[in-house]
């Protein structure tokens, strides 16, 4: 009696869409999923009697086709009703503020309107090389742990 692999394997194929399916629940990305169920169509085709090479065909077609079609669909779902409200950041940018050390070309210091403190440094495209106490400002972008400003339209001494 000989042992022959291609009996076997549907066994592997379990293994393989049961190991999808577990790192599908740790990434929920979509991809393993798609994978799984392509793997499925290559269990099928295993249980219809075709040769190993057709199965890993079909598993391979039905996935790729899976990832291209429906993958972007569920994504889209997923993403819907999230929400839009920016956060960390993102938060930040046009955030207005006072400076609290006068800003020159060493920078200073500026009190946002969220109450943070942060260190500052005037926008290299404003006109405005400095700014003293309690002038008000807007955060154009952060760069690392300094928020770069320029000078609000409305300054109030």
């Amino acid at each position: 009696m000989t042992f022959d692999l291609a009996d076997y394997l549907w066994i592997v194929w379990l293994v393989f869409i049961l190991v999808a399916v577990i790192i599908e629940l740790l990434t929920l990305e979509f991809t393993f999923l798609m994978i799984s169920v392509g793997s499925l169509g290559g269990l099928a085709a295993n249980l219809l009697g075709a040769d190993w090479w057709v199965q890993i065909v079909v598993a391979a077609l039905l996935s790729v086709a899976l990832l291209v079609t429906i993958r972007p669909l569920l994504l889209r779902l997923m993403r819907t009703g999230g929400d839009p409200t920016p956060s960390n950041v993102a938060a930040l940018i046009g955030l207005s503020g006072r400076t609290v050390v006068p800003l020159g070309a060493n920078g200073g210091l500026v009190r946002l309107a969220n109450g943070e403190t942060w260190t500052a440094r005037i926008d290299g495209g404003s006109p405005t090389q400095s700014l003293d106490d309690g002038e008000s400002v807007t955060v154009v972008s952060i760069e690392g742990s300094t928020a770069v400003v320029i000078p609000s339209e409305r300054t109030t001494p």
